[in-house]
């Protein structure tokens, strides 16, 4: 069974690795527009502050094969909030650096100090696990924001397929590997995540060839839909928004 564990993971990590990546094309296009255009930091801030929260998890745990790709991810996502700041917008760059020290320095800080000195060791893995599910969880409801955006356009611009099907894959193959090692902090999350992916799987199935909303209402619709929460994506999705010109 450990020797199974270690294979699953092994793909686990891949896969991840891969949804660390997807954000590529994103950063080439800000890049050589010198323009972070209407593109938003704040996934890229919670998906760095998942990622190290995971990577101190693995090494407390201990789960390496968790601990090294989420160590991966910390360093991809340190890079994309590099980019983001060197073209954002001045007022984008001022709220960018905000979250940044309050999430990914602030809080980041009283998730490990604050169990340390509050709670015995035996009881700080699970806090720390709780804490880790509790923000995979919310990351894994990105998808929903793009769903709606689907089902109210009738296009499947905005939900790229391969990032809907790495989704899937590596909400299962986590889970698989969760099961394996009795993990529970693992397994909730990224079995919402499988269950999630299948959906947007379904969706696309369904309006892959379907007549999209004329050029106009597409627009006014996500402009509406602009002002709404944007939810943060494990794969790092970015927002499905229409720049508002």
């Amino acid at each position: 069974m450990a020797d199974l564990s270690f294979y699953v993971g092994v793909i686990g990590n891949i896969i991840s690795l891969l949804m660390f990546l997807s954000p590529v094309s994103t950063f080439k296009r800000i890049i050589e527009h010198r323009s972070t255009e209407n593109f938003e930091s704040i996934p890229y801030i919670c998906t760095l502050l998942n990622a190290s929260l995971w990577t101190y998890y693995g090494l407390i745990k201990p789960e390496y094969l968790v601990s090294t790709i989420n160590g991966f991810g910390v360093v991809v996502e340190i890079i994309y909030v590099i980019v983001f700041l060197i073209f954002a917008p001045r007022r984008l760059k001022v709220k960018t650096w905000i979250l940044v020290g309050l999430l990914d320095l602030g809080f980041l800080a009283a998730a490990i100090i604050v169990p340390k000195l509050a709670l015995q060791q035996k009881y700080q893995i699970d806090a720390l696990g709780f804490l880790c599910a509790g923000l995979n969880v919310v990351m894994y409801g990105s998808p929903l924001a793009a769903m709606k955006t689907v089902v109210t356009t009738k296009s499947v611009e905005y939900m790229p397929f391969l990032l809907s099907f790495f989704l899937f894959l590596n909400g299962a193959t986590w889970t698989f590997y969760a099961v394996l090692r009795r993990d529970f902090y693992l397994m909730v999350p990224n079995g919402i995540g499988c269950f999630l992916g299948v959906l947007q799987l379904v969706l696309y199935a369904i309006y892959r060839n379907a007549k999209p909303s004329n050029k106009n209402d597409l627009s006014e619709k996500l402009i509406e839909e602009g002002s709404q929460a944007n939810l943060i994506s494990s794969s790092n999705q970015p927002p499905k928004k229409k720049a508002n010109r």
